[in-house]
């Protein structure tokens, strides 16, 4: 059987373990600790608002067993990209990358260094955001921005002393954030759990409603037509978009060891352990915290209420610190990968020349430091979580459009080996782009003052694409 060829410059060093480490390590960020007071809000029960966790996770790892084919297929640095361009032509691979760059990939890396800031204040007060150390007409600048850029390029410059160093600091740090968030559920579902609280969240369980608060008073708005359809999409959007990056692994296949059989794996394992970690986080979140204090949590914070219930006065340390190394692991994950997205394009010509280029550590330094340039810019712009809400509508669409590169591509190349084929085919990858395509247009419907703007932004990448074609000069190998 012919194998289709890899990055010649690029070393395998990355086992099974590892490989799912960076699948999980990327998922979780702060989302799981922030997200189900805003998912509580917007459905009032908590049947609806566990389900909201069980169905992103269940269409999550759909699109993990789907994604799979492509990674066999292609085990080559760049991911979704080369997915893109393979299925579609450089166009809509180049709109990808686009996007990724420019919000997508460098927004992330810079909204969770400003989450680990933030988290680090409660330690260290001197490094909150409201320390001003600079402020020049409207430009402020705070410590919480130096410390998230501080993160940035630390990361950065361990990443660029070879992939080795970066996959190990994202084992450590994903098992030890696995294992402290495993520790914190059963921590709360032993001592902190009450049979009364417990009970309480399940009365009304099934009735979706939108909960507000009006002078201290929780009030319950009983939801049904259009608006129950609008409840369900901001709900899944926070639960989706908590399990983000799950196809990180896929960017560095050429740094994967027997990458046709250890990258499929390790996203089905990633995403199985993230689901279960997430589900059971919320079980725990029922059990110990009651509903209205869930959805009105201070800044949404319901890791910090639930630790409070559970640890007392330490409560706020203990979540404080994990949600540290969460987030600083997260990052890791996302620099390691983003990288190898940027070294491909530039590859085919389509982003700076140097980017297309290893150091002797065998990795693309200058495609990391490109990135942590411009995830640190926007760090100092404070406007990455405005930018990233404007591409979700994008995000949903590219991931719709490469699980449907699977059927595409059985057509348009037969014959390319697929060491792997789609768990379920074809039902399964139907049911994820019926799912993903009803929540985008969800999304269109209720949330058009983000997706439109967002829909625009990444169609500005069409006549930057011309110009870039205009003098197009492919890297050699």
């Amino acid at each position: 059987m012919a194998t289709v060829p890899q990055d010649t410059g690029f070393k395998p060093r990355v086992n099974l373990f590892d490989a799912t480490m960076v699948v999980a390590g990327s998922m979780i960020g702060s989302g799981i600790f922030i997200v189900s007071a805003e998912i509580t809000r917007s459905v009032g029960g908590a049947g609806y608002m566990l389900a909201m966790w069980l169905l992103a996770g269940v269409v999550t790892i759909i699109a993990a067993v789907s994604y799979g084919e492509l990674a066999a297929m292609f085990p080559r640095a760049g991911g979704m990209y080369i997915y893109l361009r393979e299925a579609y032509g450089s166009l809509v691979g180049f709109l990808y990358g686009w996007a990724f760059f420019t919000v997508i990939q460098t927004g992330t890396i810079a909204a969770v260094g400003v989450a680990f800031a933030k988290f680090t204040a409660y330690l260290i007060p001197a490094v909150s955001e409201k320390e001003i150390l600079l402020s020049l007409g409207g430009f402020q600048l705070s410590a919480a921005q130096l410390v998230a850029i501080g993160t940035i390029v630390f990361l950065t410059y361990i990443n660029s002393r070879g992939v080795e160093n970066g996959v190990a600091v994202q084992t450590i740090l994903t098992t030890v954030k696995i294992l402290s968030l495993v520790g914190l559920t059963i921590a709360g579902l032993i001592w902190g759990a009450k049979a009364e609280v417990w009970e309480q969240n399940w009365q009304n369980a099934w009735t979706l409603s939108a909960l507000t608060q009006n002078n201290g008073q929780i009030e319950s708005t009983a939801l049904s037509g259009l608006a129950f359809f609008g409840a369900i999409a901001v709900a899944m959007k926070g639960t989706l978009f908590s399990s983000d990056s799950w196809h990180s692994i896929t960017s560095i296949a050429g740094e994967v060891k027997n990458p046709q059989k250890n990258i499929g794996l390790s996203l089905v394992l990633g995403t199985l352990i993230v689901t279960f970690l997430y589900v059971l986080t919320n079980v725990m979140y029922l059990a110990v915290v009651p509903l209205s204090e869930m959805a009105f949590a201070p800044n949404d914070r319901v890791g910090v209420v639930a630790a409070d219930y559970i640890f007392g006065s330490w409560g706020t340390i203990a979540i404080a610190i994990m949600i540290m190394i969460s987030t600083f692991g997260c990052n890791n994950g996302l620099i390691l990968s983003g990288a190898r997205v940027y070294y491909t394009m530039a590859k085919d010509g389509l982003f700076f020349r140097k980017a297309g280029l290893l150091n002797k550590n065998k990795v693309p330094a200058y495609s990391l430091w490109i990135q942590c340039a411009w995830a640190s810019l926007l760090c100092l712009t404070g406007e990455y979580n405005r930018l990233l809400a404007l591409v979700i509508f994008g995000v949903l669409i590219f991931y719709i459009l490469t699980i449907l590169g699977i059927y595409v591509l059985r057509v348009k190349q037969p014959d390319t080996p697929r060491p792997y084929r789609a768990f379920g085919y074809p039902y399964l990858p139907i049911i994820y782009i019926v799912v993903a395509l009803f929540l985008a247009v969800l999304l269109l419907i209720f949330e058009a003052q983000y997706t439109l703007p967002g829909l625009g932004l990444i169609l500005l990448g069409i006549p930057v694409y011309y110009l870039v074609m205009r003098k197009r000069e492919p890297v050699e190998a």
